[in-house]
Order: structure tokens, then sequence, then C-alpha cells
């Protein structure tokens, strides 16, 4: 353990937290204790859908995308009934993350799915990255803001210019209800499920490296979360998110928010794009914002829980590394802007709202990850092989 750091941790975390609560209240310094724990769950397990995506394409891993079929699941039946009782903490009928599909989301989840493979996280992976100490995703993080802005800067476009159909959402367009959707979305998650478990005994590929870890009590916070653990705790902090905050886990829209500001700071004025039209985000403090709070709170969470592990030791970056990373987050900024979020946003969140888009952005970032495996070696980054012992 890095006592150092970890009292260093302690210490802003407490100071962000009282910041928090003095600006914007209680309501917001809840979100940023949730983003504490999300950093947590994230980097314990390691848990990853950039990994999960690139294994599975490479060698025909399956035990990540199994996983999110189980955090997916657990959201889908939390998220059923969040929505189908419209109950909430604070009182306001929450909302799920349910967008049109379209071109934009198309493109969008396609360029982010390169995007993630080649700067080696996705939008939840560079932040607990960065927390955990990855030097390389501190350039992934630039590069994904100011991708972010520019994907804000033509938002209009995309989303006035380009074919799109309307949003359709499994409970609210089909009349099938919450529950009705919920019992077909089970159904189709525990296919995928099952087809993943046919397709890795005919591919017979390497299994995922094991994470170094520890015994009794001390694993839960020095060593190594099972990946499915912390899938169905990732999904209760999104359900637990969706009752705080009214609406689902996201993450990438602070990343625009964060653009815009220091935009505005060097004399640009973005509140006159589309993007940014009608919204107080611009002049409020940040910390008014629930998306950027959770994000705090989940680079802070990972920097602690990586010094209780010891495992918090920032590097060199290579020249290739530290290309692939610029590029990777400028593509993964711009497409979460044009495909209505992230990994987290629109897949993640999107899924468990029953809508339609999530789906879709699934497939693209599928599409999009397989292109990346042929452009990774350009810059000096490995893909997994068949022959491998592990991956």
């Amino acid at each position: 353990m890095q006592k150092p750091y970890v009292a260093l941790g302690t210490i802003a975390a407490i100071i962000l937290y009282i910041s928090i609560v003095t600006v914007a209240g209680w309501t917001q310094g809840t979100l940023y204790i949730i983003g504490l724990a999300l950093g947590a769950a994230l980097l314990y397990a390691r848990f990853g859908f950039t990994s999960a995506f690139r294994r599975l394409v490479s060698v025909g891993n399956v035990q990540g995308l199994q996983a999110h079929m189980v955090m997916l699941a657990v959201a889908s039946i939390l998220f059923a009934i969040i929505l189908g009782t419209g109950f909430s903490f604070t009182g306001d009928t929450p909302s799920g993350n349910v967008n049109p599909v379209g071109v934009s989301v198309i493109v969008g989840a396609f360029i982010f799915g390169v995007g993630m493979q080649l700067g080696n996280g996705c939008a939840s992976g560079t932040l607990y990255n960065v927390g955990g100490g990855s030097s390389s995703m501190i350039l992934t993080l630039i590069a994904f803001i100011a991708g972010s802005v520019l994907g804000a800067y033509h938002f209009t476009f995309w989303m006035e210019e380009t074919p799109a159909l309307p949003a359709f959402s499994l409970a609210e367009s089909t009349g099938l209800g919450y529950f009705g959707a919920l019992i077909v979305q089970l159904i189709v998650l525990g296919l995928i499920y099952w087809l993943c478990v046919l397709f890795a005994k005919k591919k017979n590929p390497p299994m995922m490296k094991p994470l170094a870890t520890t015994q009794g009590w001390k694993k839960v916070v020095r060593g190594a979360w099972p990946l499915f653990g912390a899938a169905i705790v990732l999904a209760l902090l999104n359900a637990l998110t969706l009752m705080v905050k009214g609406s689902p886990w996201g993450i990438t829209s602070g990343f625009t928010l964060w653009g815009g500001k220091a935009m505005m700071a060097m004399g640009v004025d973005v509140s006159t794009w589309g993007y940014f039209a009608g919204s107080d985000k611009l002049t409020n403090s940040v910390l008014m914002d629930g998306t950027s709070v959770m994000n705090f709170g989940i680079l802070i969470g990972a920097f602690l829980s990586a010094a209780a592990q010891g495992t918090f030791k920032p590097g060199k970056i290579k020249p290739g590394v530290a290309g692939a990373a610029v590029v990777g987050g400028l593509m993964m900024g711009y497409g979460a802007r044009l495909a209505f979020g992230c990994n987290i946003g629109a897949y993640f969140s999107g899924i468990a709202s029953f809508s339609a888009h999530g789906w879709v952005w699934g497939v693209m970032a599928m599409l999009g990850t397989y292109l990346a495996l042929f452009i990774r070696p350009l810059f000096g980054l490995k893909n997994p092989k068949p022959n491998d012992s592990i991956c």
C-alpha cells in the first residue's frame, strides 16, 4: 500500500466533497460519492469495454462480453422498476437515455470504436486509468476533450442535416411496457450470453490474464475484484445514479463542458453553438454539473484504489503510444458527441434504458474495433493472438 498517496487522495477527496456540497448541494455531493465508488469498482476489476471488444474480435475471448451481459441484465431489471414506477430520491421523474437512431449514431459509434482501440481505453477506461497512474491516458483524456468540443461544434449539422429515425424505446414505443420490455431484453441478453459460451467452446481462446490479488477481506481494498462481481456493482451504481440524478450514468458530456469552458476562457463564444444553446452550464460552476462531479469522483476513486493496491506508478510514454493516444482520444470525443454518448451513456445506459440506439451503438463500436485491429500495429500497439497463453 502506498500510504502517502492514500493519505493525499483521502484529503483531496474530502476537500472536493466539501466544496461540492457547499457550492452545489447534497445531491451533487451524493453523485460525487457514487463516482468514487464507480472509480474503485472499475479499477479493482480492471473492468474493460475496450479490452472486452478487442479480445472478442481478435481471439474470440468472451469473458468481457459475458460480464457486460450480466451488468446489462441487472441494470435492465433495476431500470425497469425505477422507470416504470417513476421513483427517485429527489422527487423528479427519472428518465432513461433514449435517443434517435440515425446516421450520427452509426458514424459516431463506429468512430468511437476505432478510437477506443487506439487510445487503449473508452470513456470510463480513460478516467480510471488516468486516476490509476497511466501516463499515456492523460494524452487520451486531453484529446478526448478536444474531440468532444469539435463534435459539439459540428453537432447541429449531424442532428439536422443527416437522416434519423425517431427515438425508439422497447418499453414505450411498442406497448410492451417496462415489464414486457424487460422480459424481451433479458431473453436477448441471455441468448447472447449462451452464444458466447458456444463461441468460446469453438474458438478455445486464451483466457484473460489473472489480476494480482490477496486473500480474505484485504481483497476488497488491496486485491482484485471478480469481473462479474464488479459488473453487478456497476449496474447497482448506475441505478442509484438514475434515482439520484434523474438520468443514468454518463461521462462525455462532462468532457464537452470542460472543453467548452476552456474555449470560453480563451475568448471563443461557444454559447452560440447548437450543442450549448439554451444551457446555463457554461456560466455555472462545473461543480453544479452532475456528470462532471461523478467524473471527478471516478478519477479520485481510481487513484485511491491504485494507491491501496500499490500500483500507482506513472511511466514513460513511447512515441507510438502517444500518437495513438492523441488520435484515439480525438476520435472518441468526436464520435461520442455524434452518437449521444460513449460506452457508458449510449451503450450501457442506453441499453439499460431499453433504447434501440444503445444496441446500434454496440454493433457499430464492435465493427470499429475490427477495423482498429489493422491500424493498431501502425502505432506499435499489439493485438492478442490465438496462440497466446493469456490475453
